[in-house]
Order: C-alpha cells, then structure tokens, then sequence
C-alpha cells in the first residue's frame, strides 16, 4: 500500500531562460495551449495533449536542459510530507507556499531524481 494517495494530475516541470517565447515554442511546434503565466511566481502552465498532464516552465537565469521534475498532485502536502519524511524520504528545504496558488515540496528518490508534490491553493478562500 502506498504512503500517500496521490490526484489524477502530473506536471512536468522543466527550467527555462524565456517562459513565454517557450510557451509559444510548444504552442507552435506540439500544440500545447498556455493555461496560465503566474509572473510573479517565474511560472506558466500549458496542456499537453493528454488528459491530466501539464508541462509547467520555471524560468531561470540559466536553464537546466534535461532537467524535468515531474510535479505530483496531492490533496494535503502537510500530510503527505509527513509520512514520506517518518519512511525516511529527503526533501530539499520547506514546503513553499505561493498564497492562493500553489504549495510546492520537493524530495528525492534513492538515485537523488527529484520529484515534487504540488497541492492547489486557487480554490481555497
């Protein structure tokens, strides 16, 4: 059985120099369809074709090509982390909150691969 019960949704999170002229890039070339560009955060989202899976850009001063971190949705990443850290999973650093956005988590796996937990903050008041 599982630690944690993970949502019904990926991103895969990949670093970038331009986060727009990206969002373009995959527009064009994949048909990818900007969902959001969250400014303030060095962040956009775009659907992929296929259900449940986005791509998201991070931008950064240097880009990290061949660095994708796949970003797991979850319901209460307080408890999630939780029990992932009591089974003697790394996180790097605290949990990060954007308010009324997002919160982010990121942890790795015995090879040092990093993923991420993400839970939605936009629906909640």
């Amino acid at each position: 059985m599982a630690l944690i019960s993970l949502e019904n949704t990926i991103t895969l999170a990949l670093s970038v120099k331009d986060r727009h002229a990206s969002a373009a890039w995959y527009g064009e070339k994949l048909g990818f369809e900007a969902l959001y560009h969250a400014d303030e955060a060095g962040w956009s989202e775009l659907a992929t074709k296929t259900a449940g899976v986005t791509l998201g850009l991070g931008e950064q001063a240097e880009a990290a090509p061949g660095n994708c971190v796949p970003v797991f949705g979850i319901a209460d990443i307080d408890a999630a982390r939780k029990r992932l850290e009591t089974a003697d999973v790394k996180f790097d650093g605290e949990t990060i909150v954007v308010e009324g956005m997002v919160k982010t988590a990121t942890f790795f796996d015995p090879d040092g691969n990093a993923l991420m937990l993400a839970q939605d903050l936009t629906g909640q008041g």
